[in-house]
């Protein structure tokens, strides 16, 4: 597992040189990739590629940083590949790159005297950075919006539990739109409120609305659609776009607190394994109404599975993902099916329980 420490570094002309020799490599390997299916029917390994291109045309990249921009290509076709199982629209990477990050491996990376130095291959300057933290095993630089932002990785050490045995601690989490996520375990509910998180999208939705209808009145590529874009007062106001950024920001911060305490309150429990409603493919058969639909398409489940997950593991509870189908509708008690209307689930044998902790039960007893 890995911990992750971010570092804000400007705008500089060796960033700049750095980030569009990775882009100029980078449309070079997907260029000849797509060339040799087109014409020969062949899918290279990476293998290949870091061979024919070791280095971008000035070498100014270390050599495993070149690697490194190889494999992320590869990456990203392994990804589209993994999505186009659940969206058949899924579209393999075939954009060239201006400018790209760039990443270093253990081999280039070095903390002396109080700088974290990241050597760019014989002949090159190094990127010093002031650095007070321990030598990282892996490092990126990519763009943020505004400037160039550093990405140090850490490996934590694995503390996954050994097989539980039959009395094992489970909780269940049950991930929905208007609670982020909902944990049950050992009889006690935990709910994270997600009326604050509500809140900030539906602002953040007003906001993106009223940029959407400044820029139908310009012309695309126009003057005046580019000054509305860069300027930093729109109408008076702050700059739309920087209020975007700042909603966006206080979004992630949410989720992040949320996830956190949740994942914090089940291992004081003595949780040791975490199952989660698998609600990945929602959004494929969703079809309501405008503003149903619309709450669905913008649901946080899949960065709240995701941050749960890797929160859990790392105070070594184990993760399993659980098909959670009518999870919310099959009561507790009697086992019989009722679609609930409210916040509330009721059922004819009188069981009542709030309706996201009925689904976080019943994912696990799927476990017991």
């Amino acid at each position: 597992m890995y911990l992750v420490r971010k570092l804000k570094l400007g705008v500089s002309e060796q960033l700049q040189l750095l980030s569009r020799a990775a882009g100029e490599l980078y449309s070079k390997v997907l260029v000849h990739f797509w060339r040799v299916v087109r014409k020969k029917g062949l899918w290279l390994k990476p293998s290949t590629l870091m061979r024919w291109f070791p280095n971008d045309p000035e070498n100014t990249l270390h050599a495993h940083s070149a690697d490194a921009v190889v494999q992320s290509f590869f990456a990203s076709l392994k990804s589209w590949r993994e999505r186009r199982q659940t969206d058949p629209n899924a579209r393999p990477p075939r954009r060239r790159r201006y400018y790209s990050k760039v990443q270093w491996k253990s081999s280039a990376i070095q903390v002396v005297n109080g700088k974290l130095r990241l050597s760019n291959g014989k002949g090159n300057e190094p990127l010093m950075i002031n650095w007070a933290w321990d030598t990282p095993v892996w490092v990126e630089m990519g763009w943020d919006g505004q400037q160039y932002e550093l990405r140090a990785c850490y490996k934590v050490g694995d503390t996954l539990p050994e097989e539980e045995g039959e009395e094992s601690n489970v909780a269940a989490v049950d991930l929905g739109e208007i609670h982020p996520a909902v944990a049950h375990e050992g009889g006690q509910t935990y709910l994270a409120n997600g009326r604050l998180l509500r809140s900030k999208r539906r602002y953040q939705n007003k906001l993106q609305g009223k940029l959407a209808r400044l820029l139908a009145r310009k012309k695309r590529g126009s003057r005046r659609w580019k000054r509305l874009i860069r300027s930093n007062r729109v109408s008076g106001t702050e700059s739309l776009r920087l209020q975007l950024k700042k909603l966006h920001h206080q979004i992630q911060d949410i989720l992040h607190k949320q996830t956190t305490r949740l994942v914090s309150t089940l291992h004081e429990r003595g949780v040791q394994t975490v199952v989660i409603g698998d609600i990945r493919d929602i959004r494929m058969s969703a079809n309501y109404n405008k503003k149903a639909n619309q709450k669905i398409h913008q649901m946080l489940h899949g960065q709240a599975r995701h941050q749960i997950t890797y929160k859990a593991e790392r105070l070594g509870m184990k993760v399993v993902l659980q098909d959670e189908q009518y999870s919310s509708q099959e009561c507790p008690v009697c086992g019989q099916r009722n679609k609930p209307k409210g916040r509330v689930y009721r059922c004819g044998c009188g069981f009542e329980f709030h309706r996201d902790g009925v689904g976080a039960i019943n994912i696990v007893a799927t476990q017991r």
